[in-house]
């Protein structure tokens, strides 16, 4: 199936590993140019280097903290130097920490806001008006799929990234006759270094292996397994492509089916 994203420029968020990566993997595999951005230039050095290993295509790398305001105006700005109008948007950061209720001080809250939701909403801000002049354009946010059902533990997640999501559905009908779309991703238990941040933070709860953490979560997943970081990337890939321009406002789970509802 031919995704008709040769040449597109595509702006990957925090796409030095897991998903992120992942995601630039896909879309350079599709011909897109990918720049993708990390706060470590070491690993971005080494993601970029795997990714036109395998591929062939251009790949531009660019140092940028997420929740600093500046660096993001900054990277937009030094992505279209560089590469052109962006014409794929995947936002993405790492995840909110692990803590109960009792345990988030205000701070945390304020932290986890600007870093999860204000990177999103200050990006997308960014590259709209380009997107609306081509009357082309594909927003598209990494979230989780706390969003469906609330994961034990991660307050934070389960508060800010539902923010998110209501932000995307509103957008989604606002720049829809500019021909963007606006759609969101929601992975369950995939293989990251996130997930095994949270199997580790349960290891040391319950004195049990890593291994043993893992074969338990996925008890609780119809496919009985956890995803790989690739599953999530096919769906980015297509939610780009010109197969799905009639596909907007909606939060996809790719999580084997733990989900338990339908919305």
């Amino acid at each position: 199936m031919d995704l008709n994203l040769k040449s597109k420029v595509a702006l990957v968020c925090a796409a030095s590993e897991g998903l992120g990566k992942a995601a630039a993997l896909e879309l350079a595999k599709e011909g897109s140019k990918v720049a993708i951005c990390s706060r470590n230039k070491e690993k971005l050095f080494l993601a970029k280097q795997e990714i036109v290993n395998e591929t062939g295509a251009v790949v531009e790398t660019f140092e940028a903290d997420l929740s600093v305001h500046k660096d993001i105006k900054e990277l937009h700005a030094d992505v279209e130097k560089k590469l052109g109008e962006i014409e794929v948007l995947v936002n993405n950061v790492g995840g909110p920490p692990p803590g109960t209720f009792e345990n988030l001080s205000d701070e945390d809250w304020q932290i986890a806001i600007n870093l999860t939701m204000m990177s999103a909403l200050r990006m997308s801000h960014l590259v709209l008006p380009k997107m609306k002049e081509k009357k082309w354009g594909r927003i598209i946010n990494i979230s989780s799929v706390s969003v469906k059902t609330p994961v034990r533990n991660l307050f934070l997640s389960n508060s800010i990234r539902l923010g998110v999501l209501g932000w995307a559905k509103a957008l989604s009908d606002e720049v829809g006759k500019d021909g963007i779309t606006v759609n969101t991703v929601c992975p369950g238990s995939t293989r990251t270094n996130r997930i095994t941040t949270l199997f580790s933070v349960t290891a040391k709860e319950t004195g049990q292996t890593l291994k043993e953490i893992e074969k338990i979560s996925a008890q609780s997943i119809p496919m009985r397994r956890i995803g790989e970081p690739q599953e999530l990337a096919a769906l980015i890939a297509f939610l780009a492509s010109e197969r799905a321009s009639y596909m907007t406002g909606l939060a996809i789970q790719v999580d084997g089916g733990s989900a338990r509802g339908y919305f």
